[in-house]
């Protein structure tokens, strides 16, 4: 597929989100949107993380409900190896009393790993199925067709969980120590004078604002890499094969790194929102 394009133009379309707008004339898609303003969808990037975490509860749920207190199945086995691991984790770190937690970590590190995982399926195959379904049945120049299959790369989703992780983060907070401790906590740290009200508030703002942008952040920029490093191999032609393996190879171990820091970094920030100082 490599061949079809200069190097630049293949870059550019796999990098490229399936983008939905709504316009004067009616829905419109992929480079008719450049013009549509805030409210642009990326259908791949929703299509992809929906399907996966359906997936994700769907194998969990087969595997609770197929569940036997004998010997149990390589899968079940398997599931209740994540289970203890994720909430080996929750006891040591998380020091308030929630129910949500646990389940919540679980669900995090789950779904960003099935969606990391995405980036370990060859660059041009999701690309060229789904050109050839938009040639065959909608009669759309395939490239004219764009699916990026790792919705990890799109930092649209990753501010997204990040941004449902800083509301618990608000919850939490206000939950456990009251609006007037919330406020107090932002005024009255870390300097203990009302004099410094101003610059505790500038301070423990920006530390606030800082754990979702950190969240979103490092995970969309590992994940971006990466893809892009597969899709600069996928350029060198006959030759890449040895390459994509031993970057593929790497990156069973960086995946799951990927997901497991973004389950911690949302346990250890629910932590300090349950602390009552």
């Amino acid at each position: 597929m490599a061949s079809e394009y200069t190097t630049s133009e293949y870059i550019k379309h796999h990098l490229t989100n399936a983008s939905m707008c709504s316009t004067d004339n009616g829905i419109a898609f992929n480079a008719q949107c450049a013009d549509a303003g805030f409210w642009t969808w990326h259908i791949d990037t929703l299509g992809w993380s929906i399907g996966l975490g359906l997936l994700f509860l769907f194998l969990f749920r087969s595997a609770a409900k197929k569940a036997t207190t004998g010997v149990p199945t390589k899968w079940q086995a398997f599931v209740e190896m994540v289970i203890e691991f994720v909430d080996d984790n929750v006891k040591s770190t998380f020091h308030g009393k929630s129910d949500l937690i646990a389940p919540l970590a679980l669900t995090i590190f789950v779904w960003v790993l099935l969606m990391n995982l995405m980036d370990l399926v060859p660059v041009d195959v999701i690309p060229m199925i789904s050109g050839l379904i938009g040639e065959t049945f909608f009669g759309v120049d395939a490239h004219h067709v764009y699916n990026k299959a790792v919705p990890t790369t799109d930092l649209n989703l990753t501010f997204a969980l990040a941004l449902g992780v800083f509301v618990l983060i608000i919850f939490y907070s206000i939950k456990i120590k009251g609006v007037g401790g919330f406020i107090k906590e932002l005024t009255m740290q870390p300097f203990n004078h009302p004099a410094f009200i101003p610059v505790n508030f500038i301070l423990e703002t920006v530390t606030l604002l800082a754990r979702p942008l950190s969240l979103a952040l490092r995970l969309f920029g590992n994940l971006y890499a990466s893809e892009l490093i597969f899709i600069l191999i996928a350029t060198i032609g006959y030759f890449q094969l040895p390459l994509h393996f031993a970057w593929a190879v790497f990156h069973i171990l960086v995946l799951p790194l990927q997901a497991f820091i973004f389950m911690m970094l949302t346990i250890v920030y629910l932590s300090l929102a349950s602390e009552d100082h």
